[in-house]
């Protein structure tokens, strides 16, 4: 059976309390995610499904519930042991890449692993391995001004590897991508996912997409449902 990687257990979430704009933003969520499975995250805009991407990060706490990762609570770390956690098991992949401008391809999955204890050599060896995986080795001394917008996402997908994090969290990965880049792009995604069996959660709003993955959650006001 497959390792349990992520679980967030009556996870509740409201921004403003207190006061006459209080928004209540999720709702007692349980989710729960294994190794080697990708759950695909559909929500309307304003729906919360960044906020819960946020709590199985780590980026934010919940008002009530639990948060965990590998079996272990995180609502019990300070905010050092949960940076830790973030940087070695957690890899995120957002809409637009936020590569490091004045940064290679090839410094931009480095410099995590470096943050991380690795050698410098083992760093780059490992980069080139990840972008050749996902066939933009070449481009490795690019910046990313000079990469596609294909290219820079590629490169943002091996930096989310770079550390062989357990979790990996995207919120809306190829958003911003045309529809025929997005496929190939989404494409390149699962073949990692697949190859390196780690859980990961997918928030998007194409279906067609979603439908690619192992199986869909849907939020709605604060509510997850199956």
């Amino acid at each position: 059976m497959n390792e349990q990687v992520l679980e967030l257990k009556g996870v509740s979430k409201t921004y403003n309390k207190g006061r006459p704009n209080e928004v209540q933003v999720l709702h007692g969520v349980d989710l729960a995610v294994k190794a080697g499975e990708v759950v695909a995250l559909v929500a309307p805009s304003g729906a919360g499904k960044s906020t819960l991407l946020h709590m199985a990060g780590l980026l934010d706490t919940p008002d009530a519930g639990d948060v965990e990762l590998g079996g272990q609570r995180m609502n019990d770390l300070n905010d050092v042991q949960r940076t830790v956690v973030r940087r070695d098991d957690v890899g995120f992949i957002y809409q637009f890449h936020h590569l490091l401008p004045e940064f290679t391809a090839l410094e931009n999955v480095v410099l995590p692993q470096l943050a991380a204890g690795v050698a410098k050599k083992a760093a780059q060896e490992r980069a080139l391995d990840l972008l050749g995986r996902v066939g933009v080795a070449e481009r490795a001394e690019h910046r990313p001004a000079a990469l596609s917008g294909g290219e820079a996402q590629r490169v943002a997908f091996c930096r989310a590897l770079a550390n062989g994090p357990k979790l990996l969290l995207g919120d809306e990965p190829t958003g911003n991508l045309d529809p025929a880049t997005s496929d190939q792009v989404f494409g390149t995604l699962m073949d990692l996912v697949r190859a390196t069996g780690l859980a990961a959660v997918i928030a998007t709003h194409n279906l067609e997409l979603a439908a690619r993955m192992d199986r869909t959650v849907r939020l709605d006001a604060g509510v997850l449902r199956s």
